[in-house]
């Protein structure tokens, strides 16, 4: 067995393959002992195929970039033909009929998937801990959350099952397990990489695909290899000039950079080893010959964290209709709570609170783009604290019940516009929104977005910084994550401590 696997990233595995040295099979071999290993312990990967992997080694894999590379896909978003997707849900078990289009691109670069990994239910929250597949372990602490919605994956990275795996963001569902795993997560623009054929945009744009990786330049090249425009895609994008692996490999002109300090979720504390390690990075920026400033974003913080519940509300009860209305309402029986109440607020919500949430957006939106005038990108916290235990971010039994007892109450009552009102779905929602006060901003605003693994806390859990570009500039962030890895301020993985 080639027994050097995890010392490699994706492309230079893949290199190894194209030279002869490795095969496809060889690597397979490593990552299925890898997994064999590890999974047990971390519950990262939720669904196997291994033969199908093999087989495809044996068949021959596309000639791609990341020829033989073995890889895990997120079970949410990404269709792979003849596999189950259960997006993280005890209701829904439906075969996929097709590749979905970003599943058909990363094929093509060569890379040989073997399984699923895990999910919370609809990639509704940032921890996974789903009652369907149960949690998933952060690879440097047991008992501890990789956070979420893409956890799974980014255990499955960070503790050498898989150099890079794909990855969802919606609220931050990249960069944030990125973060608390200790691993290289970057969210692309809107529209860079295509979420079709299922849908345009989803959570109106706020939703992109991409992956998890422990290198820079596997995430710069498999976005080379996806990105661009789909049949039906709402918009065109303009590409880069020259390539993303190319940006990655060279170093960026001096930027200036505001400091983003303040928490977009009210009542949000962050943490003092992140705020340390935050001074620590903008020290390090700066000695490379940037220039960090303190600067912030105008946005109603109090505006922003409702526009986005109101979008996401209503996108999952369009979810939860959607699929009672192709498979039947037995697919929807066994819902958690927290999707069933949003699905229950969306559905009580009117398109003109959905029409004022996208105006709030587009607020941010201009607010942001302002900022990034005079600023070239914006640094932060990934999110405002190391990871937390499980049990502490999924609703408590309390909280729950509470949850369930608002379908009594909507009997006559416009529940949805009560609970924004009363203040009832701030209170409930703010531990897990207050976690995302920080990531939240790519998503609403579109920008790209990326989290890098530059600190560790006492406890030995990994501390992210998030750095945020202007429009479609994945070249500037990849150039700055690149001159940060090469200065050697990454962390090591978890199995390399």
């Amino acid at each position: 067995m080639f027994k050097e696997y995890t010392q490699y990233d994706g492309l230079a595995l893949a290199a190894l393959v194209n030279s002869g040295e490795v095969s496809a099979k060889e690597l397979l071999d490593a990552a299925v002992y890898q997994a064999n290993k590890i999974n047990p312990k971390l519950n990262a990967i939720i669904h196997r195929f291994d033969e199908r992997a093999y087989d495809a080694a044996q068949a021959g894999l596309p000639n791609g970039v990341f020829n033989g590379v073995p890889y895990l896909l997120k079970d949410l978003s990404f269709s792979f033909a003849d596999e189950p997707v259960t997006m993280g849900s005890r209701s829904v078990n439906i075969i996929s009929e097709n590749d979905s289009e970003i599943v058909k691109r990363m094929k093509a670069t060569g890379v040989n998937t073997f399984g699923k990994t895990n999910t919370p239910e609809f990639g509704l929250i940032i921890t996974t801990e789903p009652k369907a597949h149960g949690a998933t372990h952060n690879p440097f602490k047991k008992g501890y959350s990789s956070g979420g919605s893409s956890g799974g994956s980014a255990a499955a990275v960070a503790s050498g099952i898989v150099p890079m795996a794909g990855a969802g963001d919606g609220g931050g569902s990249i960069r944030f397990p990125a973060a608390w795993c200790g691993a290289f997560g970057l969210k692309p623009s809107r529209g860079r990489n295509p979420v079709g054929p299922m849908f345009g945009e989803s959570w109106e744009g706020a939703v992109a695909d991409h992956v998890i990786t422990r290198s820079v330049r596997d995430s710069a090249a498999m976005l080379d290899a996806t990105s661009g425009a789909e049949v039906g895609a709402p918009f065109v994008i303009a590409p880069p000039e020259g390539t993303f692996l190319q940006a990655a490999m060279r170093a960026p002109r001096q930027l200036t950079i505001a400091l983003h300090q303040q928490p977009l979720i009210a009542n949000t504390v962050v943490d003092k080893e992140v705020m340390a390690v935050l001074e620590q990075t903008a020290k390090q920026l700066e000695a490379m010959g940037h220039r960090v400033i303190p600067a912030e974003p105008n946005i109603n913080i109090e505006q922003f964290w409702h526009d986005f519940m109101v979008v996401v509300c209503a996108h999952t009860a369009f979810t939860i209709d959607n699929i009672e209305r192709h498979f039947g309402s037995a697919h929807t029986k066994q819902l958690e709570p927290q999707t069933y109440n949003m699905a229950l607020l969306g559905r009580s919500l009117s398109a003109v609170d959905l029409a004022k949430a996208r105006h709030g957006w587009h607020h941010s939106q201009y607010q942001t783009g302002l900022l990034l005038e005079t600023y070239d990108i914006i640094l932060c916290p990934t999110v405002p604290t190391p990871a937390v235990k499980h049990g502490v971010l999924p609703p408590s039994r309390m909280d729950e019940v509470l949850m369930r007892s608002a379908d009594l109450l909507n009997k006559g009552i416009d529940m949805g516009k009560y609970a924004f009102r009363s203040g009832m779905i701030e209170k409930l929602s703010q531990p897990v929104l207050g976690k995302m006060a920080f990531t939240l901003l790519g998503n609403v605003t579109g920008l790209p977005a990326m989290s890098v693994p530059v600190g560790m806390s006492k406890k030995g859990l990994p501390i992210g910084m998030q750095l945020i570009g202007r429009m479609n500039d994945e070249a500037t962030l990849l150039s700055v994550a690149g001159e940060m890895e090469r200065a050697g301020l990454f962390t090591k993985a978890s199995f390399e401590k």
